[in-house]
């Protein structure tokens, strides 16, 4: 008995989401179809000329701007970003450095600092780390 076996695919949104691009700035036929793994895999490990355009110009989708800027997606929705920034819009907010921005990166430099802190506060008992329950 043989088993054959169909190719896992994916929603273009869940693909653009794995490949860290916006959604509405892809193709209309990226946009429109359907993505497999193999396909996934092929655009990243060597993305075609769009895909390279998106990822180096933008727009970004939120976390990709988040990170960009070194802040938490909440952070973004508090500065009032709520759309998808070229990397242009990024750099300028960047020089910018608005009030809020700064707010936004201490916040998040104190909460990367309190996660070490436990980090090392749990390996010093001797604690695992939690593994969420199957």
């Amino acid at each position: 008995m043989t088993s054959h076996q169909t190719a896992q695919t994916m929603k273009p949104a869940t693909a653009a989401k794995k490949l860290g691009v916006y959604l509405e700035a892809t193709p209309a036929e990226f946009q429109e179809g359907v993505v497999s793994r193999t396909e996934l895999s092929a655009l990243q490990a060597d993305p075609p000329e769009w895909l390279q355009e998106l990822r180096r110009n933008g727009p970004h989708p939120r976390p990709v701007v988040a990170a960009k800027l070194g802040i938490s997606i909440a952070g973004l929705a508090r500065g009032g970003v709520t759309d998808a920034l070229t990397t242009e819009q990024i750099d300028a907010l960047k020089r910018d450095s608005p009030e809020w921005l700064q707010k936004e990166r201490a916040t998040q430099a104190e909460v990367r600092k309190e996660a070490v802190r436990i980090k090392e506060k749990n390996a010093a008992r001797g604690d695992q780390p939690r593994r969420p329950r199957s």
